[in-house]
Formats: C-alpha cells, structure tokens, sequence
C-alpha cells in the first residue's frame, strides 16, 4: 500500500437513493458505474474496501410504514431492496475487472453468501470488495446501523458515508442560508444536537467502539482518493 495513503480499510456507506442519479426510483447505471470506478481506484492503490448499501432507492421500511403497512414487513421489503443494490454494484464491479463478493444478513443462498464476519474479512484481506446487504438482518434498524456494525466487525479504520452533500450543517443548507458547516464534531455533539449524520443508534455504536466517521459528497469525482489521502474533506465525527 502506498505510504501516501492514511487509511488501510475503509467501511463506505451509500445510500440507495445515491444510486439513483436524476430518476425517482430504481437505478442510474451512469451513477452506480462511477461509483464503482472510484471503488475500484482506491482499492487497485492497496485499500481494502467493505460497502453497505441502503434500498431507499427501491423501498424503505419506515416509509412504507408510515403508509400504514406493518413495519417489521416494510423492513423486510427494505433489506431485499438492498441485495438487489449490492447485486448491481457487484455487477458494475466485475464488469470493470475488480472482485466483489455480496454478503448478505438474511440467508439467500442463490444470489449470495451469508454474511460470516470472519469470511468477510479474509475477502477483504483477499483484495475482493466486500457487499454487506439486507442491513444487520433485524427490523427497526437502519442501514447506518449497519455501516457501523460492519465497520467494527471488519475492524475498518474509517466509516465513510456518502451523500450529497459535502458536509454536516447546523441546518438543512436547502433551505437556510446562514447553515453552517461543521468541519470536526465529536459523537455527542451530533446526538445531543440531534444533527441528522446518522441514526442515534449508529453514532452510538461508532462513539463506543472509537469508530472516525467522515461524511463527505460523493457527486465530486476523486473525492473518495482525496479523502485516503488525508484530504480534510467533509465532515469527520470523531472522540
């Protein structure tokens, strides 16, 4: 690994609605195939890579739930949402040259392995890119909680989360202006100022086990390479 780079393995989130691009729903090919070249780029340097993907770009389960379906159901729908996802990705992947295995928390053994925390780390160690789908596999949980589940589990020096926007603000910079941007945040600053970076659950997870977590804008070519440079991008939750 090249002694530029400041992270050894890395856990990046993405969210199913990055996946979309311009549309409303589904899958922009354009989208999940630049993402997998910037995957790829920063694996072919030496970083060992795992990846959790939401669905939110298919269903989501708090949101069918709050149109009135059972949730543990809509949960459900929302974990197959994110193998499909992680299919996609492994395709774009390997269409490209690169190894992907897809791990998923609920056993489908056509369409993938289950997720074995130990077998996950030797794909990595392998120099294969590791898909963590269907969330942890349990209802009421987000696949932030996931991430940094994942994150630990593989034991990652760096939980990335990827969005579309180049940072946490006080506010939604949308719609105030005078938002601004944090740089550095610890933990409980984003819970106790209810900053929505992730679910409470997942900073809590990530506080506890010392888990960094940078969230940055992924619609900016090379971001991803800056950022294992060492490159102050974002925002970086950490202590």
């Amino acid at each position: 690994m090249s002694d530029q780079l400041k992270y050894r393995r890395i856990l990046l989130k993405l969210s199913g609605e990055a996946l979309m691009g311009d549309a409303d729903y589904g899958i922009d090919p354009k989208v999940i195939g630049r993402l997998a070249d910037e995957i790829l780029e920063v694996r072919r340097v030496g970083v060992e890579i795992g990846v959790v993907i939401g669905g939110g770009n298919i269903f989501r389960g708090a949101g069918l739930a709050e149109a009135g379906m059972d949730r543990v159901t809509g949960d459900h729908m929302g974990m197959l949402a994110t193998v499909m996802n992680a299919l996609a990705m492994q395709d774009a992947i390997e269409k490209r040259g690169g190894y992907a295995r897809v791990m998923s928390a609920l056993p489908i053994h056509d369409v993938a392995e289950d997720f074995i925390r130990r077998r996950a780390v030797r794909h990595i160690e392998k120099g294969r890119i590791a898909l963590f789908a269907a969330g942890t596999g349990n209802p009421f949980f987000t696949t932030d909680s996931a991430a940094a589940l994942r994150a630990v589990e593989i034991g990652a020096d760096l939980l990335l989360k990827a969005t579309k926007v180049d940072g946490v603000y006080s506010a939604d910079p949308a719609k105030h202006a005078d938002a601004t941007r944090y740089d550095r945040l610890n933990y409980d600053q984003v819970i106790e100022r209810k900053l929505a970076v992730m679910d409470t659950a997942a900073i809590a997870l990530c506080r506890d086990h010392h888990m960094p977590v940078r969230i940055y804008d992924m619609t900016v070519p090379g971001n991803l390479m800056r950022i294992m440079r060492g490159e102050p991008i974002g925002t970086l939750v950490e202590g």
